[in-house]
């Protein structure tokens, strides 16, 4: 087995701690070593750069790539599988290596880019969105017409719920389908035509029978969660993650630090909205007016969470906003008030925690995965991260090379 050694650089283990001058060894797909005086087969040469752990991003679509609605409609069905395998490349040449896909990606997607058809980070899947009927994953619009950003098929089944019965049923039928995760709308959302992030959606009773049979089968339960009730019985039903968390209050906070329940902000999603609305995307006038009413919201909201030291792992919502930007979060969370050691901590054993790899991924330890960020320059310049990714590996195998990141 061919022993590749990273020499002369430092390394950022994943933990928080600061970068420290150290060699890695790479063998057989995982870490052999970090220290001084290690040899290897295969040297790369790492002077005046830093080792990262393969970041993660928590909470991407990579079936979207455009979030206007006149675009939805000219877009042949199978167009969007090919739209995933870039939407994936571009995401890995970010040093991403790790996604959860939050709605959108099926099990197809996901085989194909583990049996190595396409590259990019390796997936766990929601493959669709639970939403009651009027809620934020419900696609009806006034003129009673459906517009959704995924159309249903047979490894996507609709996810349109009402009542206890029928949330049993469709979390069976994702799980058969190979979620690894359920995606649930617990409150109203920004994209959404009818509804308000304020308003909470689904009774703790259809909650309650969400998460229990997700856990029957060793699963977790996220939730797009922005209004305060809403995430509230989220917390309550014990689901893992908030996505979102706009609107928090300080009870919310305490429930949250008493549940151990994450924090996904993707603060980078509603400055992504306004964005594409200033770009000319076909946005409805409600839609433009939500995003904008809740972006400052949201950053007070996060600032507090973390204040509190509720549990925070990085999510973008990319396609949302375009691929391939996921970092322009880390600058954001930054200016919510974590360290610069903690925002990638965030990204990397953090995020491994919260998806269940935190033996295996998200840090730079002998017996660890391989997946790891050659990165120029000072990796706590966040905002200058994106041009600074030199190399990317994943299992021990390069996946991209010097001069191929954008």
């Amino acid at each position: 087995m061919t022993r590749i050694l990273f020499a002369g650089g430092r390394v950022f283990d994943g933990t928080g701690s600061d970068p420290f001058e150290a060699d890695v060894v790479v063998e057989d797909g995982r870490i052999a070593g970090i220290g001084t005086g290690l040899d290897g087969d295969e040297v790369v040469d790492c002077a005046g750069t830093t080792l990262l752990p393969g970041l993660f991003d928590c909470h991407v679509h990579v079936t979207v790539s455009d979030i206007s609605l006149i675009k939805q409609f000219q877009k042949p069905f199978s167009y969007q599988f090919y739209e995933a395998a870039r939407n994936l490349r571009s995401t890995l040449e970010l040093g991403i290596t790790t996604v959860r896909d939050a709605g959108g990606a099926d099990l197809g997607i996901k085989k194909a880019q583990a049996d190595g058809l396409i590259a990019g980070p390796r997936l766990d899947i929601s493959i669709g969105i639970i939403s009651q009927t009027g809620g934020h994953g419900d696609d009806w619009m006034p003129s009673g017409h459906c517009v959704p950003l995924t159309l249903p098929h047979p490894g996507r089944p609709r996810t349109v719920v009402d009542g206890p019965d029928e949330m049993r049923k469709v979390a069976r039928t994702l799980l058969r389908a190979g979620a690894d995760v359920l995606k649930v709308c617990t409150t109203g959302g920004v994209l959404s035509p009818g509804d308000d992030p304020r308003h909470t959606q689904f009774s703790p009773a259809e909650l309650d029978v969400l998460v229990a049979e997700a856990a029957m089968q060793g699963k977790a339960v996220m939730a797009h969660a922005q209004g305060t009730d809403g995430i509230k019985n989220a917390v309550r039903a014990g689901i893992r993650s908030i996505e979102h968390g706009i609107y928090l209050d300080d009870e919310a906070i305490d429930l949250m630090l008493a549940h151990g329940t994450w924090l996904v902000p993707t603060l980078i999603a509603p400055i992504a909205v306004i964005r594409a609305a200033r770009a000319g995307a076909a946005l409805t006038d409600e839609m433009i007016r939500k995003a904008e009413d809740v972006a400052e919201v949201h950053a007070d909201s996060v600032r507090r969470a973390v204040e509190a030291g509720v549990k925070i792992a990085t999510g973008t919502d990319s396609g949302v906003g375009p691929h391939g930007t996921n970092l322009e979060e880390l600058p954001l969370m930054l200016a919510a008030g974590m360290t610069p050691g903690q925002v990638l901590a965030a990204s990397t054993s953090s995020a491994a925690e919260l998806l269940g790899y935190g033996d295996s991924l998200g840090r730079l330890a002998p017996g660890f995965r391989a997946d790891l960020v050659v990165a120029s320059g000072d990796p706590y310049d966040l905002a200058a991260l994106p041009g600074r990714i030199r190399e990317v590996w994943q299992d021990g195998v390069q996946v991209v090379a010097p001069g191929a990141a954008k």
